[in-house]
C-alpha cells in the first residue's frame, strides 16, 4: 500500500541504534545509510528512512510484519534494550483479531512502533 515511510528524528546516532536493533529481528537492515540518514528494509525495498531533522509530532503508529510470534518478542526485546520504552508486551491482541500477535515499543522519539504477526502460532 505504500512505498516508502521517512521520519525526522532528534538524534539521529540513537534512532539508527534503536531501529538498527528493533527491525533485526524481522529480517530488516540497513540497505543505505550516510552521515545524517538511514534507509532499513529487504534487498528488495527499503520502506523505511531516518534522517537527522525535526521530528514531526509524536503520535505515529507504524506496525512491521513479523513472520512469527518469536519474531515478535525479539523485535521487543531489542527495542527495549535499544532504549525505546515499552508499550505492550507480546501477545494476542484478540479484539484486532483471533491470530493478531503484536508488541508495541515507542522509540526515541515518543512514535509507536508495533510488531505483528498472523500465524496461529
Amino acid at each position: 500500500m505504500y512505498d516508502h515511510i521517512g521520519l525526522k528524528v532528534k538524534n539521529f546516532p540513537r534512532s539508527r541504534r534503536f531501529y538498527e536493533s528493533a527491525l533485526k529481528p524481522l529480517g530488516l537492515t540497513i540497505q543505505s545509510q550516510d552521515e545524517t540518514s538511514a534507509g532499513f528494509g529487504t534487498k528488495q525495498a527499503t520502506g523505511l528512512w531516518i534522517s537527522a531533522g525535526a521530528p514531526a509530532p509524536t503520535g505515529l503508529h507504524i506496525a512491521f510484519a513479523a513472520p512469527t510470534r518469536e519474531a515478535v518478542a525479539k523485535f521487543h526485546a531489542a527495542a527495549l534494550e535499544a532504549g525505546g520504552r515499552d508499550n505492550g508486551k507480546p501477545g494476542l491482541r484478540e479484539s484486532y483479531g483471533p491470530t493478531y500477535y503484536a508488541a508495541y515499543a515507542y522509540d526515541p522519539d515518543g512514535n509507536n512502533v508495533e510488531a505483528v504477526c498472523f500465524a496461529k502460532k
